[in-house]
């Protein structure tokens, strides 16, 4: 670990996510910025969609940005899902949404080029990380200026990884020290392993609006003014 100011944590220069939530899958959902998630994992298609651009086999991705596209893939493959053709006999990827990019053509073809390499789907050079299985939602709370913003984090997501989402919010987190019920925080732990936990699913199953026990952070301004 890094020292930064007074807390010693990573180097957020060098700093890279492990989880990203389905709402921030589906900020990107252009074509000029296109991601994808399938079986638990992110992955950023931008380059794919500037390197075909214009090609009607890129239709069906572009249709989907944001979303998650696990329904395509078979999970214990990792490979688009298969079936028999009906017209061939030949076992092929089943594409009811429309064939797209690597996809081989239903029968041979003098244009089909399948010089790319491996298909896009395959590999991990388009990951970015991982999706957050389970959310949740957190208060937290700046004693000094008495600022309150409400953030939905990953379940498994470090304290640290929590502190990278809020810098937005406050360049100079770092130079706080992060309490819950008078608790110093371990900033290399989940919510759930510093004790936080998530009560959520109990609430509803009493039906009682968890919006209105979101657990809450508590920042202590040390004398510092660390700048991330």
């Amino acid at each position: 670990m890094l020292r930064r100011g007074l807390v010693a944590g990573p180097d957020f220069e060098y700093f890279q996510r492990r989880y990203f939530t389905p709402a921030e899958v589906a900020q990107h959902n252009q074509l000029e910025d296109l991601w994808v998630s399938y079986l638990g994992n992110v992955y950023d298609l931008t380059p794919l969609a500037q390197e075909y651009k214009g090609d009607l086999l890129l239709k069906p991705i572009v249709e989907v940005a944001g979303q998650d596209i696990s329904h395509w893939f078979d999970p214990d493959t990792g490979d688009i899902r298969k079936h028999i053709d009906p017209l061939t006999g030949c076992l092929r990827y089943r594409t009811p949404w429309g064939r797209f990019l690597h996809v081989p053509p239903q029968l041979p073809r003098s244009d089909w080029a399948n010089d790319f390499g491996k298909p896009w789907w395959q590999g991990s050079r388009y990951e970015v990380g991982r999706l957050s299985a389970k959310t949740r939602t957190i208060r937290i709370i700046n004693t000094l200026t008495s600022q309150e913003h409400t953030l939905e984090v990953g379940a498994l997501e470090s304290l640290w990884e929590i502190l990278h989402r809020y810098l937005p919010y406050n360049a100079h987190a770092a130079s706080y020290t992060w309490k819950y019920e008078g608790k110093n925080l371990n900033m290399d732990d989940t919510l759930e392993d510093n004790g936080i936990w998530d009560e959520e699913e109990e609430l509803d199953s009493l039906d009682v609006d968890s919006t209105h026990h979101t657990p809450a952070l508590l920042l202590y301004f040390n004398d510092d003014l660390t700048e991330l």
